[in-house]
């Protein structure tokens, strides 16, 4: 099996000759986008060698004003495919693409709904006191905010759609708000679930197989049991949350589990390679050789040493 085969067989629960991997970081800002970036990920891709080659976005929602009470909302103009920010994150993604190997699994990363609406701000308050303030909006306010949100998630459809055009078989959605502190489980339903399951579904119209991220902790795991049907792939922080893989296979019946390892802490940043590879083997040995995709709870850290992450492909080999 080529890399992408064995990728696609995984998502479709089918057997596969090995488990595959997939891994990701955040390159260090000097190294995250225009030709070092490309290089940057280039030079991931070919020293991992792993199964799935994920296209980083450090291209954020940008400012377009200051945003201090609900109303302020208004000042997140209209997004599509020609908006800078979206248009460079897909002219970064040609190049990646056009140079890595073609066996590969190649993957888009977009920022979900609860993400990309912090970003225009996050740099002025910080992250804790902007999710705060979101949730504050909403509650006081949720008209204005919602229009903005909308005009934000038609702007990630465009990205979607270009990513598909571009050629990558699968877009990396990572989704926020699940977590206890903010919303409540009602709050979720009605203000971030219907732009989640949009932008997954538009997706999955471009053509992509949509891997669904729940990232961070302290998260209500059953806010997701309506989005099966708009995902091929779940991942989540199995160790950070935690959520166990049998509880999620009970959550999403029939998809394709990706995950594994904790990213930030254990065998995976602290154990030698022999443990390494040998904790790739367990992991696999106890989930299963179907419908499993090898990966971590989310982002390793910008710093490790890539020979660990080729310690478990070549372990799982």
């Amino acid at each position: 099996m080529t890399k992408k085969e064995r990728v696609y067989a995984a998502i479709a629960c089918q057997p596969v000759d090995h488990v595959p991997c997939g891994f990701s970081l955040h390159f260090p800002p000097e190294k995250n986008s225009g030709e070092a970036g490309v290089q940057a990920h280039l030079e991931f891709f070919k020293e991992t060698d792993t199964d799935i080659l994920k296209v980083m976005n450090e291209n954020l929602v940008p400012s377009y004003g200051t945003i201090k009470a609900p109303a302020d909302w208004a000042c997140i103009g209209k997004m599509d495919a020609a908006t800078p920010f979206i248009h460079t994150q897909l002219e970064f993604t040609k190049e990646i693409l056009s140079r890595c190997e073609p066996d590969g699994f190649t993957m888009g990363t977009l920022h979900g709904i609860t993400a990309s609406t912090i970003h225009p701000i996050e740099p002025v308050y910080g992250y804790d006191p902007v999710r705060t303030l979101l949730t504050e909006h909403l509650r006081e306010n949720s008209q204005p905010v919602l229009d903005a949100m909308a005009r934000i998630a038609e702007g990630m459809c465009s990205l979607a759609h270009g990513y598909g055009q571009a050629g990558v078989d699968a877009i990396y959605y990572a989704s926020l708000g699940a977590e206890h502190r903010w919303f409540t489980a009602e709050e979720f339903e009605k203000w971030i679930a219907p732009f989640d399951k949009l932008i997954l579904s538009e997706i999955q119209k471009a053509g992509c197989k949509a891997f669904l991220h729940i990232c961070k902790d302290g998260l209500d795991m059953d806010r997701y049991k309506g989005y099966n049907s708009v995902c091929d792939v779940v991942n989540w922080g199995i160790y950070e949350v935690p959520y166990s893989v049998e509880d999620a296979r009970k959550l999403f019946p029939g998809k394709a589990i990706m995950g594994g390892l904790a990213n930030r802490s254990g065998v995976m940043v602290e154990g030698s390679l022999e443990e390494l590879a040998q904790a790739a083997k367990d992991t696999v040995a106890r989930y299963g050789q179907e419908g499993f995709i090898l990966g971590a709870d989310c982002t390793l850290p910008t710093e490790i040493d890539y020979k660990r992450i080729h310690a478990v492909a070549q372990a799982l080999r």
